[in-house]
C-alpha cells in the first residue's frame, strides 16, 4: 500500500457500512419473544411437556365419569361437605 490512504468506499470486498444497523442494536423485543417460542417448541417436540400446566387436583372434576346416571351426580352433589363429598 502506498502513502495513500485506503478508501473503503472503493474496495468492493469491504462490508458496507450502511448494512450494519446501528453499532448497540440487538434483537428486537419481537425477536426475542419468536426465539424463545421457537426454543420451547424445539424442547417440547424433543422431550414433550413434562410438567402439565396445572394439576389433577386443581382442574375441574369432569361431569360425570363413564356410567354415571343423572340421578347419581345429583346425589352426589346432596353430599354435605363434613361427609367429604
Amino acid at each position: 500500500m502506498t502513502d495513500e490512504q485506503y478508501d473503503a468506499a472503493a474496495d468492493p470486498a469491504a462490508p458496507d457500512p450502511a448494512d450494519a444497523g446501528p453499532p448497540d442494536a440487538g434483537p428486537t423485543d419481537a425477536e426475542r419473544r419468536a426465539a424463545d417460542w421457537r426454543r420451547r417448541r424445539r424442547l417440547a417436540e424433543i422431550f414433550g411437556d413434562p410438567m402439565p400446566e396445572t394439576t389433577r387436583d386443581e382442574r375441574e372434576p369432569a361431569p360425570g365419569g363413564p356410567g354415571e346416571s343423572a340421578s347419581d351426580r345429583w346425589l352426589k352433589s346432596q353430599v354435605p361437605p363434613h361427609h367429604g363429598g
